[in-house]
């Protein structure tokens, strides 16, 4: 499958069409999706959009599920991420 360009918090990064942002995030390197209102590092837990632990900012959109949403080309992911 042919790479897609998303940028995550303004960094480009090249990953195939076929996966989530959840795992364009670990390809990146990102340990964690977000801060929790308490500043404790989270990062996607069950993988299917139940803990919602893994909410980021997606093309604007804030609290979108990183394990739910598949990437496009283009997209712009923003966040807390460690």
């Amino acid at each position: 499958m042919n790479p897609i360009t998303l940028h995550i918090n303004g960094r480009a990064l090249q990953v195939t069409a076929d996966i989530t942002v959840a795992a364009a995030l670990a390809q990146a390197g990102h340990g964690t999706t977000r801060l929790s209102e308490s500043a404790q590092p989270r990062a996607a837990f069950c993988g299917m959009g139940v803990c919602q632990e893994c909410r980021v900012q997606i093309d604007g959109v804030p609290h979108r599920l990183a394990c739910l949403t598949q990437v496009k080309d283009g997209m712009r992911i923003a966040g807390d991420f460690a």
